[in-house]
């Protein structure tokens, strides 16, 4: 492999130095910090001693896959970290020494670690009473499971920041210019934040913002723990600081006179966590902290015309901003070469489905790999990605989707499981409509389509039984039974006596009925999970889940009446975010399409040849979300205390974002960018956001000869 001068500087260092890595995305950072992990390993360094942290653990990969390329050096065990996990870790070796000094209700008992499943889970079970007897946010029309989401944000936002959880509403008022109504919502915010810190205490729970929190206060400060990790590792890598929160910052800056030697990445033009409490700011501290910093500035990725783009985005974003455009040059650079669009602008929205579809067919047709290919939004919706999917299945590229904020109950394969469960266990009163009944029916008998899955529901379910609901195929009349097909009869025949045969004890232990429903039936050939990996990976972030769930609900709750399986489903029902998952990251098919929200896509920090870049008219590219209850902005450590929140304000930040996204997916551009498009977007609402804006000036510059 040849380096580059950067990165044959830093191996040419010795490993008792401490090195920052700072430059743009693609230009060599993260592969420098694999051939350091290397040359540690080589030197006769153990792996034990070595420890990688990141702000997310999917961004570990790179170093994975370099250790198991070289199997003589994967033999020992590199530690890799979050704040997160680094917490959790010390927690469960250090509870006896601090646990006195935390506030829980039994200090002389083990905590249990919430995932975000179960703290929204118990979130609800204290929020609900407030807001069905005391009227909390009465005047919201989100749904609960917003409401309960954004609270658990508040919290988590005060443990990276460093704030005690009490000025959470002080914070959010003293930036608040509108109506009184909002300053209500917020004294509900922090009455409830407390009220769930107070039921963690009391039953010794540790939700995430906790968990930090007590790691930050009493572990770090504390002897034992320091002298143990300092003992543990004598060599780091951190990758990504800037997508770090400012309290893992504080921890790295105060540990890295103690190591040996360390290599600390980061990249110029991101934060793209900014939303989850990363602070680029506060990671330039850690940097300046290392003793020498190597600037990487060459593009390894990105062609020319690429590149000529992204100066394009920042003179044009700087402009909007009413800064000085920087005049960059690039002799040769050409952005109107690196932006594919459709000779006609689409109308409506599937039309440019279709458009981006066709160009995908077409690209792999002259020998593109359908895996240097991805399709991005702002958001990937339920129509999009169905749309997208259904027109690539016609033209039979294989493809593949991720979106790590999807609720379970979102999942066909989640809902189809889950909706025999409630057939299985007809005295949790849970029996679904007919209609859910028949889309589980398609989905698990292949082939099945609805109108016959429909027809057959009609005849063998019995949605207000009092006891088992199916009844025989052999009970559905002759002439039906034709329609339905004999062959579907038999695999339905087969699903109904294996859920037939359910044992009682089943409902409290659900992951494991699920991983044999599943296993036994809906995996074999003739059923609709057969060999369908997506699926597979579904079924398993599911059976995880309800495990997780279970080990903590069970402990706490668990009495003569209570069902964790039925308590699970109606959590499900309620639209709880399933808890992020590594698998479907590690398992994503190399040689397939990629459908993504465009974070999800950086997050994975892998170049691409093509991207797709759909409905660039919406303001979703650069707009936060709508967020009543939680202010990211508000609640970060740049926010100076009593000044208010401005239309300014919002626009500032939005263009940043915009700049700060482009640059981003640019960055992981290898060739081309596909621009889709259309005058309407799937709502039927008049596209002219921001983005398009932006890339019509860009296009107009260039015609002028700015490079």
């Amino acid at each position: 492999m040849a380096l580059t001068s950067e990165q044959s500087r830093l191996l040419d260092h010795p490993s008792t130095r401490k090195i920052a890595l700072v430059g743009p995305a693609g230009t060599g950072k993260t592969t420098a910090g694999t051939l350091w992990l290397k040359k540690l390993l080589e030197s006769g360094i153990p792996a034990n001693q070595i420890l990688l942290f990141i702000p997310q653990r999917t961004l570990a990969k790179p170093y994975e896959d370099s250790l198991w390329d070289d199997l003589a050096l994967s033999q020992g065990l590199v530690s890799i970290v979050t704040l997160g996990g680094l917490a959790r870790r010390m927690l469960d070796l250090f509870w006896p020494a601090i646990s006195s000094q935390t506030g829980v209700a039994q200090p002389d008992r083990p905590p249990q670690f919430l995932t975000l499943e179960t703290a929204q889970y118990f979130m609800a079970h204290v929020v609900r009473p407030l807001i069905e007897e005391k009227n909390y946010f009465e005047s919201l029309t989100i749904n609960r499971n917003r409401i309960f989401s954004q609270i658990l944000d508040n919290l988590n936002k005060a443990a990276f920041v460093g704030f005690p959880i009490e000025e959470i509403a002080p914070r959010l008022k003293a930036a608040w210019v509108g109506d009184v109504e909002q300053m209500h919502i917020y004294d509900d915010v922090q009455a409830s934040a407390l009220a769930f810190r107070s039921f963690c205490l009391e039953h010794n729970l540790l939700d995430f913002s906790l968990q930090v929190e007590i790691f930050i206060k009493y572990l770090w400060p504390l002897p034992a723990c320091r002298s143990y990790l300092t003992q543990s590792y004598r060599h780091l890598i951190v990758d990504n600081i800037e997508e770090d929160t400012p309290v893992a910052h504080d921890v790295l800056r105060e540990w890295l006179p103690d190591f040996d030697s360390a290599v600390v990445i980061a990249d110029r033009e991101a934060g793209y966590r900014f939303f989850l409490g990363a602070d680029t700011q506060s990671a330039m501290t850690v940097v300046d902290a290392c003793d020498e910093t190597l600037l990487f500035e060459k593009n390894l990725v990105s062609s020319k015309d690429i590149q000529g783009l992204q100066n394009g985005f920042r003179r044009a974003v700087a402009s909007l901003m009413g800064e000085t455009p920087l005049q960059q040059s690039l002799p040769g650079a050409d952005a109107t070469r690196a932006i594919v669009t459709p000779r006609e602008n689409p109308r409506y929205f599937p039309a440019m489905v279709n458009w981006a579809s066709a160009e995908i067919r077409r690209l792999i047709d002259q020998g593109t790999p359908a895996g240097e290919i991805v399709v991005l939004a702002p958001f990937m919706s339920d129509v999009l990605r169905y749309t997208l999917s259904r027109k690539l299945d016609e033209y039979g590229i294989p493809h593949h989707s991720h979106r790590p904020s999807r609720a379970l109950r979102d999942e066909p394969a989640a809902q189809t499981l889950l909706t025999f469960a409630t057939v299985a266990f007809p005295e949790w009163g849970l029996l679904p409509q007919r209609i859910n009944f028949a889309f589980a029916l398609m989905q698990a008998i292949d082939p099945f389509d609805l109108v016959r899955a429909q027809l057959l529901s009609r005849y063998v379910y019995d949605e207000r039984a009092e006891g088992f609901p199916l009844k025989p195929f052999e009970e559905v009349p002759a002439e039906v039974r034709d329609r339905i097909t004999y062959r579907a009869g038999e695999r339905y025949e087969q699903l109904r006596s294996w859920l037939a045969a359910t044992l009682p004890e089943d409902d409290q232990t659900l992951d494991f009925f699920l991983n044999r429903l599943f296993g036994e039936v809906l995996s074999q050939p003739g059923f609709g999970f057969h060999n369908d990996l997506e699926n597979a990976n579904t079924v398993a972030t599911l059976i995880e889940s309800i495990q997780k769930f279970r080990w903590v609900i069970g402990d706490q709750l668990n009495h003569d009446d209570f069902s964790t399986g039925k308590e699970y489903v109606q959590m499900v029902a309620d639209g709880v975010i399933a808890a992020q998952y590594i698998q479907p990251w590690q398992d994503a098919p190399k040689d397939s399409v990629f459908l993504a929200p465009a974070y999800t896509f950086l997050m994975r920090n892998q170049a691409v040849d093509v991207q797709f870049w759909l409905d660039i008219g919406s303001p979703a590219w650069y707009q936060r979300l709508d967020q009543p209850l939680t202010q990211p902005y508000v609640l970060s450590r740049r926010w100076k205390a009593g000044e208010v929140w401005t239309t300014e304000d919002e626009l500032r930040a939005a263009n940043a974002t915009l700049l700060r996204l482009s640059l981003g997916l640019l960055n992981r551009c290898r060739q081309k960018v596909y621009l889709g498009m259309s005058e309407m977007d799937v709502s039927g609402y008049e596209n002219r956001g921001l983005l398009l804006r932006i890339i019509q000036q860009v296009l107009l510059e260039t015609k002028r000869g700015i490079r």
